[in-house]
């Protein structure tokens, strides 16, 4: 349980600042909440910004959901994509969606009601679902590099070593592995004492501002949360890279530009999502808690928890011939352009 002292009070170092916001309604934020409570402050207390960034925030929301939810039915429902490319992209877009309602229903309600409070224990289950989610789209985008490594690089054994038993046992792997590593430190965050400030400027309940408040030591945590990261963010992130580099080796061999095209136009795909997401992520996570700065890290958390995911339908559909014809299927608007 976290206990509130007033060590921080006194301490000018732990008071959260957040600038642009207006002391009056801050105060007014601050008088909703009990002693237990965390305070979300998002973007803006201005009351003229909240329509926009409501109006943002549920159509990014609707997109994404939608948008996810036509490539996993897609997918499901033809026979065709039944390979393992697309049963790793439909998990991939089922972790998108629980990624993104993880996190945005709560900012559209502390939108909309002005109620910016959130209870402790609720921070620890949002920080605990965003960080498992987080990681398992790192695996999965790891694993989905593996799998098109063999497809394009060891296309004669691709069978023999995507079988459906593998296949299974690489995302489950990656679910148990993510959801380990989130307990651990969800597990040491809940032990600490948080100082008298506990204004969080930010959107959700990320781990580095949670950080800036905790008035215990915070150096186990922080060395665990770096081994952590090395573990589930720069091995798939190696493992991607060693993927491509092999796949490009193997693309400027191919004789036939028609070819050429059809694996970068498939490859391209992924390796935007990935550019994307490792890229904010590492802005954000690898630095020490000291040097954070809350404005970047807000910016940066928007495109990894919400653009990100909103974009992965249009990248993996408008990109992919096969894709776009059992969509088209789907929706019943006819035969796909060839096109």
């Amino acid at each position: 349980m976290s206990s509130w002292g007033d060590k921080g009070a006194g301490n000018p170092t732990s008071m959260v600042t957040v600038s642009g916001i207006e002391v009056e309604h801050l105060q007014e934020i601050r008088n909703q909440t009990s002693v237990s409570d965390f305070l979300l402050l998002g973007f803006s207390a201005n009351p003229e910004r909240q329509p926009l960034l409501f109006g943002l925030f549920l159509g990014m929301y609707l997109v994404t959901v939608l948008g996810n939810l036509l490539i996993i039915i897609a997918i499901g429902s033809d026979q065709h994509l039944h390979t393992p490319m697309y049963f790793f992209l439909a998990n991939l877009s089922f972790v998108e969606t629980c990624f993104t309602c993880t996190i945005v229903p709560k900012v559209l309600a502390n939108i909309l009601t002005q109620r910016h409070a959130i209870s402790h224990t609720g921070c620890l289950v949002q920080m605990y679902f965003f960080m498992a989610l987080a990681l398992l789209d790192d695996f999965l985008l790891a694993v989905m590099a593996y799998d098109r490594y063999v497809a394009i690089c060891l296309p004669l054994h691709y069978t023999t070593i995507m079988c459906p038993q593998r296949c299974l046992l690489l995302v489950a792997a990656s679910w148990l592995c993510s959801h380990l590593l989130a307990s651990s430190l969800t597990l040491l965050m809940s032990q600490f004492s948080f100082c008298a400030s506990h204004a969080i400027p930010h959107f959700f309940c990320d781990v580095p501002p949670l950080l800036k408040l905790a008035c215990s030591d915070t150096q186990i945590f922080q060395v665990t949360m770096f081994a952590e990261a090395a573990l589930s963010g720069v091995v798939p992130l190696a493992c991607v890279l060693v993927s491509y580099a092999h796949i490009i080796h193997t693309i400027l061999r191919v004789p036939s530009a028609g070819r050429k095209h059809k694996v970068f136009s498939t490859c391209g795909s992924h390796l935007s999502v990935v550019t994307l997401f490792y890229g904010t992520l590492f802005l954000v996570y690898f630095q020490p808690s000291s040097t954070y700065s809350a404005e970047i890290g807000m910016v940066a958390s928007v495109v990894y928890t919400m653009v990100t995911a909103m974009l992965n339908p249009f990248i993996y559909s408008l990109r992919n011939r096969d894709m776009k014809g059992a969509l088209w299927r789907l929706l019943g608007w006819g035969r796909c352009s060839t096109s």
